[in-house]
Parts: structure tokens; C-alpha cells; sequence
């Protein structure tokens, strides 16, 4: 009885001892890494289906004006808004204007007046970028029979300001050049420039300027020179 009793409690404390040492090596054993794969999409190619539409209230060109020639349309007759209007839907953004009657009056209100020549001949082909530049009047007035554009100083002589405004006449000189008018039929203040026009002037055209004093006198447009 002993010897069997013997047994059996060494057969139990090998077999505690078995199960013991597992558990103890699952819990600490050092976890296999796990290869870990990443699949990166390829971007599909671009076609011109796949072009990103313009933003809402911008016009994508033409592909077949891109970088090309635009024939200029007739603006002549229209009115400046309705013309600067008209050049940007055809492409055309660099855009300037001008008194064509030669007295400088600035175009406040484009509606106000009306394109009496153009600097791009009408039907002329133009590169996009070229700029437009409109001779006008207002729209009550008659066209002149030609584009007079404000006087400039060429060569460092007196330009020929007769009949010029007078605001056009000051924007021609120098800006430290001291400059006196006078009205020529009354004692009266000149004081809308671009209303009045140019009788005479002191120097002469043609005179060689070299920072003397400028004299002109002037009456309004309405009016003649005494």
C-alpha cells in the first residue's frame, strides 16, 4: 500500500509540474510578427474627359483659338460698356479708352459714351493679350473726323496746345512746370479743366523747353477765342 501510494503522489507532482512550466512559456513567449503588406492605387492616366471642369462663372478658351489669333470685331458705333463687353466675350481683357475729342475727360460711366475708333483695324487678327484701345465720345456727341488724342511733349519742345483742353494741355508738361491760365473773354475762375480750351499759349510750339514758365489762356469749348 505504501509503494502504490508512492506513485501515484509522484506521478502527480510531475504531471502540476508539467502543466505549470506550459502556461508559464504561452504567456511570456515572444509574439511572431506579422508581415504587413500596403497596396498603393495607381492614378489613373488623365485624359481630357478627366480635366477638371472651369470654375463656375469663368469660360474655358477654345482649343482652337488657345494661343492663337482672334479676328478683332467693329466696336465702332457701340457704346463703350457694350463694347468692352463684346472684346472680353471674344477674349480680349487688356482694354483702354480715351477722350477722342482731345480734351481728357475721364469715362466715369462707360455707358455714358460711345466708341468712335478703335486701335485694331475690325477684322484684323489679334493675339488675345493685344490691347484694345477705344477713341470715344460721349453719346450725345458727333464723332470727330478724327482721333484727337492729348498733346505730348516730343523731343523736349513746346507741343501745340491750341484748341487742347486745358487739363489735357497740363497732363502734356512736366509736372514741376509752373503753369498760369487765364480766361480770355472774362474775369473768370478756370476751374472744370477739361470744359475749357486753349486760345494761346507762352512759349510757342516748338520752343525748346527747359523748365521756364508756361502761360496759356483759354475760353469754354461753347465758346470761340477772342
Amino acid at each position: 500500500m505504501i509503494p502504490c501510494a508512492a506513485g501515484l503522489f509522484l506521478f502527480g507532482a510531475v504531471a502540476g509540474s508539467a502543466g505549470s512550466g506550459g502556461t508559464e512559456n504561452a504567456d511570456s513567449a515572444t509574439p511572431v510578427p506579422t508581415a504587413t503588406v500596403t497596396v498603393t492605387a495607381q492614378p489613373a492616366a488623365t485624359t481630357a474627359s478627366d480635366e477638371p471642369p472651369a470654375p463656375k462663372g469663368t469660360t474655358r478658351p477654345a482649343d482652337d483659338n488657345a494661343g492663337g489669333e482672334v479676328p478683332v470685331p467693329d466696336f465702332v458705333g457701340m457704346g463703350l460698356q457694350s463694347a468692352q463687353d463684346a472684346a472680353q466675350a471674344k477674349g480680349f481683357h487688356v482694354l483702354s479708352s480715351h477722350d477722342s475729342l482731345g480734351r481728357d475727360r475721364m469715362q466715369v460711366l462707360d455707358r455714358n459714351w460711345k466708341v468712335c475708333f478703335q486701335s485694331v483695324k475690325a477684322g484684323e487678327p489679334a493675339a488675345t493679350d493685344t490691347e484694345l484701345d477705344f477713341g470715344s465720345v460721349k453719346t450725345e456727341e458727333n464723332c470727330p473726323a478724327r482721333d484727337e488724342k492729348p498733346p505730348t511733349v516730343e523731343g523736349g519742345r513746346m507741343p501745340d496746345l491750341a484748341g487742347k483742353s486745358v487739363k489735357a494741355a497740363r497732363g502734356a508738361l512736366d509736372s514741376g512746370t509752373s503753369l498760369t491760365v487765364t480766361d480770355a473773354a472774362e474775369d473768370r475762375m478756370v476751374l472744370m479743366e477739361s470744359n475749357w480750351k486753349v486760345c494761346t499759349q507762352v512759349p510757342d510750339a516748338g520752343t525748346k523747353l527747359n523748365g521756364q514758365p508756361v502761360e496759356i489762356t483759354a475760353v469754354k469749348f461753347e465758346e470761340s477765342c477772342p
